[in-house]
């Protein structure tokens, strides 16, 4: 078994080249993923969470292109791929779960149609073999009668039952990378919680290495082993779930803990991070989050680099909340 990353991303920068001016949607961004394991990509709207999900999968349309980087996907570098190898990738060995499922479904198809085709497009088997495969992961997501549920088209299905289909068919393949773009948003939670237990055992059992993003702490706190933090297309900070979700380094990391409503004690205000997010065309010199920071100081007006703060724990920061008494303020 090979000890080498899944997928190794170095510093990937992917830009719009708008009448504007470059969007630098995602600038400088590196982060490791092994196998078997689940990396949480956290940050609020617009951070270049997705952004940076579809430049792995070679899903950037223009004015969008890759500007910089490596994407080395098991010792490879996809950046450099023909769209045509890409083509023999996607769907088979990385696939994409999409927020919206309708992105994954044909509205004029039935599902049995669309699952067959998928199976047959990577494998040589039978029109018969397929259809079970299909049959068998609807079950997976959860999907009741799915012998029945294979002959309906995606609009006889609920919101959340189509997005279940979608998962069913990144499924398929049982790919060793899942690129997974807030899919369970739409769901009702005992269905999130299903679909995040099975995610987590096909990731054990199969070697299955999974990207999760998420705006969600509380889904990547129980699913996920690393977290890499968003803001601004730039990681702010990188480490294990437990340590930066325990002991976070980053003022912005501390600010989206502490919104979460559940850590709030009874009558007191919601506490909320300042401000808004920076237009990535005109982003402020220096560090990204200094206006919105209630660290911010000097040193700021610099731009940070990503450097290791503590063993093992990398965050973007000049003033990083490094005590204990810091950290549950």
């Amino acid at each position: 078994m090979t000890s080498a990353p899944t997928l190794e991303v170095r510093n990937l920068q992917t830009h719009f080249f708008t009448r504007a001016g470059v969007v630098k949607a995602v600038d400088d961004v590196s982060f490791t993923v092994r196998r078997g394991k689940v990396l949480g990509l956290v940050g609020e709207s617009g951070s270049g969470k997705s952004v940076t999900g579809f430049s792995i999968i070679g899903l950037v349309d223009a004015p969008g292109r890759i500007a910089g980087g490596s994407i080395l996907f098991q010792g490879r570098d996809l950046a450099k791929l023909s769209e045509e190898e890409m083509r023999d990738l996607r769907g088979n060995r990385i696939a994409m779960i999409f927020q919206d499922p309708m992105m994954t479904l044909n509205p004029v198809l039935r599902i049995d149609t669309q699952m067959i085709e998928t199976v047959q497009a990577h494998r040589k088997v039978s029109h018969e073999a397929a259809r079970q495969r299909a049959r068998d992961t609807l079950g997976m997501v959860g999907i009741p009668s799915p012998d029945e549920r294979l002959k309906a088209y995606p609009h006889q299905f609920s919101g959340g039952m189509r997005q279940r289909v979608a998962i069913a068919i990144a499924l398929l393949h049982e790919p060793e990378l899942i690129i997974a773009d807030e899919p369970t948003t739409a769901l009702d939670v005992t269905i999130q919680g299903q679909i995040l237990a099975e995610v987590q055992k096909l990731a054990e059992t199969t070697g299955t290495s999974l990207i999760w993003i998420t705006h969600d702490l509380s889904v990547v706190a129980g699913l996920a082993d690393d977290i890499a933090v968003m803001y601004a297309g730039r990681i702010v900070e990188k480490g294990t779930v437990a340590e930066v979700l325990d002991r976070p380094l980053h003022p912005y990391t501390a600010g989206l803990i502490g919104s979460v409503p559940s850590r709030n004690k009874r009558g007191e205000p919601l506490r909320q991070i300042p401000g808004m997010t920076p237009s990535l065309l005109n982003l402020p010199p220096g560090c990204a989050f200094r206006s919105r920071c209630p660290r911010a100081a000097a040193p700021c007006m610099a731009e940070p680099e990503m450097r290791e703060i503590l063993p093992q724990r990398e965050a973007r920061c000049f003033l990083p909340l490094t005590s204990d008494a810091e950290q549950a303020a």
